[in-house]
């Protein structure tokens, strides 16, 4: 069986989360010392998909290039971003000013990368805020203004909620278009 490898990026301001999404996902572990990422780390997760098809699955091998956030959007290398297929871009629910600059990292995404790609918005740290104030008007505002927008989660990297989901629809929607 072969693999599709596939060029992720996860993006957002400093201290959303990125990192620990990414440590959720592919070490299935959680740490609540903060590192910053200095430039790019890249990490591989491989996956079975599952097909129509009886006893046959895709295997997708993500590359995930996990990118430093810095206010302002300096730090965000446009080189680091060329020649995704997706990208998790993510907000910290604890800190609005995150959620607010999420239309400029959505931008600045589908500016180096203008043919179809997919992207996923990753409302961060739900396990720290009251779960019956939701987000939804500046998520269904953002979702309508971008057609790239293929699903919104509401995650926590220290319980693992929705952490894989999220990884899993994006690689279903990149392999899709295949």
């Amino acid at each position: 069986m072969s693999i599709i490898s596939q060029k992720i990026c996860t993006i957002g301001d400093f201290g959303v989360g990125k990192t620990s999404l990414i440590r959720r996902f592919v070490e299935r572990e959680f740490s609540d010392e903060y590192l910053s990422t200095v430039g790019v780390k890249i990490s591989r997760k491989t996956m079975d998909l599952a097909t129509d098809k009886p006893d046959n699955s895709i295997k997708v091998q993500f590359l995930i290039w996990d990118i430093e956030g810095k206010t302002k959007f300096k730090g965000i290398a446009p080189s680091y971003l060329q020649g995704a297929k997706g990208a998790i871009i993510v907000a910290d629910l604890t800190r609005k000013e995150t959620i607010l600059n999420l239309q400029e990292h959505i931008d600045l995404f589908a500016s180096i990368n203008p043919k179809k790609t997919k992207i996923i918005l990753a409302f961060n740290k739900f396990d720290l805020v009251d779960q019956e104030k939701p987000i939804n008007i500046i998520k269904d505002e953002l979702i309508s203004k971008n057609n790239r927008i293929i699903s919104t989660y509401y995650t926590s990297a220290k319980t693992g909620e929705n952490v894989d989901n999220m990884f899993y629809t994006l690689a279903e929607n990149i392999i899709a278009e295949k």
